[in-house]
């Protein structure tokens, strides 16, 4: 088949475009804007595309198929060629679906721990040989390619991100999948521009449920108190297995599972990783993975690319990188390094960077988010903010929204740069919290103050 990707540089589409090349697929693609880590791997499997642009001379009437990416705009020169020409196109979770109708789809929903259960999951499958396909939006040691497709594989493993699908497709990416087992990790809400009140961003995730397979399994955290309203609600003929946090102790600073009498010492720490393992625990099992097998896989998971990763450390202090940027996941990564280290400094920096975290509205959400912690920067791009044409935000505004006594604020990288190396680093842990990447900066250059 003949494939053409449009806005290939997205972290899942580049992922699916060099899945299928592997699998024999004769792939094109374009886009705009192509930043690492996809335009190093896109370079690498050939498919880097010569120029950034859009060409709709390259839609011609032989392709199979259009995947049209979240990136590109209603009036993409390409899409209107391809729709001129009649062409299939796909966005890349229902091409995803297409491509695994015949398999048992395992989906991982919710507003948190998507990425992590999902790569928890495939560390411990990979280790017991069990052969699955999957989709999972983070890169995860041990594994080339974040997409696989094969024709052998009995499931398939995708974590159901309930975005938008594409701009011509405005079913969140998670309704398009049927699940046949799902997990649903806890409601919080979240993209703001999409879904405009609770109600209606909650409402998707009453409606994934009900794309799951007559006959198939919710597993859910029983912990959460939206989803479980959204169990009481629920009429469909499925299994329903709760989770919660898994059982464990704290010793000498490691976190260990205990299963039976047995403690099993693993690289994570905090409720949401041990609710996330849990949930990893029980479709692993529900996949033929014995407990015992799986918790001596789940010693050795360091955790996904992103997500509460340790990237440097000292005799006294640690440095932790985490993806957070909602308010229910700023305030558990914050609580979570804390309670782990309970006797040392606690130094956050924060990234308003989203649509939602620099809304002057749902900023409010982050009250009392960062109360553990002993000193904060809060970051974000007056630059950025002027080309999505936003409004200004007071400082003043951010202050009082996050309610902390010791709150400086950066507005650009140079800013930003002087207020993180001036912090004394002895005796703490640092934790930049960020979906973005603190508008450039170089996380190399913290080495130099570590002590």
């Amino acid at each position: 088949m003949k494939i053409h990707f449009i806005a290939i540089g997205g972290s899942a589409m580049h992922n699916l475009a060099i899945a299928l090349k592997l699998k024999g697929f004769l792939i094109s693609g374009s886009d705009d804007i192509i930043r690492e880590p996809s335009k190093s791997r896109l370079a690498k499997y050939s498919l880097l595309p010569e120029s950034e642009g859009w060409f709709p001379e390259k839609i011609k009437k032989d392709l199979d198929a259009i995947v049209l990416g979240m990136h590109a705009k209603k009036d993409n020169p390409e899409l209107l060629e391809a729709k001129k020409n009649g062409l299939k196109i796909y966005s890349y979770p229902e091409f995803i679906f297409e491509m695994s109708k015949d398999k048992l789809r395992v989906v991982i929903g919710g507003s948190h721990g998507k990425t992590s259960i999902t790569s928890m999951i495939l560390h411990v499958l990979n280790i017991q040989n069990i052969e699955t396909d999957f989709m999972v939006g983070a890169q995860l040691s041990g594994f080339d390619v974040m997409v696989k497709l094969s024709k052998k594989s009995k499931f398939i493993v995708l974590e159901g991100d309930e975005y938008l699908s594409s701009v011509i497709d405005p079913r969140p990416k998670f309704h398009l999948y049927k699940p046949n087992f799902a997990v649903l990790s806890g409601i919080a809400w979240d993209h703001i521009n999409v879904f405009k009140t609770f109600e209606d961003y909650y409402n998707q995730f009453k409606i994934f449920i009900e794309t799951i397979e007559d006959n198939g399994i919710l597993v859910y955290n029983s912990n959460d108190i939206h989803v479980s309203n959204i169990i009481k609600s629920i009429k469909k003929k499925i299994k329903m297995i709760p989770y919660s946090i898994i059982k464990n102790e704290i010793i000498n600073g490691i976190t260990n599972i205990r299963f039976e009498r047995d403690l099993f010492p693993i690289q994570l720490f905090g409720k949401h990783n041990l609710e996330n393992i849990s949930a990893a625990c029980q479709i692993c099992t529900l996949m033929g993975v014995e407990k015992i097998d799986f918790f001596n896989a789940i010693k050795t998971f360091k955790g996904a690319d992103n997500r509460l990763e340790l990237i440097y450390k000292s005799n006294s202090s640690f440095v932790y990188k985490d993806f957070a940027h909602s308010p229910s996941k700023v305030k558990a990564t914050v609580n979570a390094v804390k309670l782990q280290y309970p006797n040392k400094k606690l130094i956050v920096a924060f990234e308003l960077h989203t649509y939602s975290s620099l809304n002057p509205v749902f900023i409010k959400k982050y009250r009392n988010t960062l109360k553990n912690a002993d000193d904060c920067v809060i970051s974000f791009s007056e630059k950025n903010m002027k080309i999505k044409r936003f409004k200004p935000i007071a400082h003043e505004l951010i202050i009082n929204a996050f309610n902390h006594q010791k709150i400086n604020i950066a507005t650009d990288l140079i800013s930003f740069e002087q207020i993180l190396l001036s912090f004394d680093l002895s005796n703490s842990v640092l934790l930049l919290m960020s979906s973005g990447n603190f508008n450039g900066f170089d996380y190399k250059k913290i080495k130099k103050i570590l002590k």
